[in-house]
């Protein structure tokens, strides 16, 4: 191979590496206010008490939807955030929603009662994660506004203060 396609190949790999990072960061930190804020995916699905859970019914709120596993050290970390974000500001039109992405609920039952959950959960599969953008590492959390749209998408876990301040805004959003 000569000089000039080495370093054709080597352009080519650095500008790849710089596009996958930066769209690495977008989807670590959310989406920008400047972006079309995609309708977030509809879903039903059984909570552990054995209600219906389902997206539509909390539509006019904002939502913190939380897909994590009893097994994810940065979900056990965030949970106890969330059910006091939960109790601070539901008056207020906001509601945090749970996706356990456990095999089965016998481990997230346990769970909910052990740190105190204040909101709906249900066990979640890998479709719904799909129809989510793909959920492949743990925790995800999405932000839906009032009027149903994805404004902000969290891979990892997220510093409270950050998530808090990105709820407000939506709860005064009208």
């Amino acid at each position: 191979m000569s000089n000039k396609a080495r370093w054709i190949v080597l352009a080519v790999f650095a500008a790849a590496l710089v596009l996958y990072l930066a769209a690495h960061f977008r989807a670590a930190r959310g989406t920008s206010g400047s972006e079309a804020h995609e309708l977030a995916p509809e879903f039903s699905l059984t909570d552990l008490s054995g209600q219906k859970l389902d997206l539509a019914s909390h539509k006019g709120k904002v939502v913190l939807l939380d897909f994590w596993a009893t097994w994810c050290k940065p979900c056990r970390e965030e949970i106890p955030h969330f059910a006091d974000l939960q109790n601070k500001y539901a008056a207020q039109g906001f509601q945090v929603i749970g996706i356990s992405m456990d095999d089965s609920p016998e481990p997230v039952v346990e769970f909910y009662r052990e740190f105190k959950m204040n909101y709906p959960v249900a066990v979640g599969d890998a479709k719904l994660g799909e129809r989510y953008g793909g959920v492949l590492g743990l925790p995800v959390t999405f932000l839906i506004g009032r009027d149903g749209r994805i404004y902000h998408r969290h891979i990892g876990a997220m510093d409270v203060l950050v998530i808090e301040k990105e709820i407000n805004t939506l709860l005064q959003a009208r």
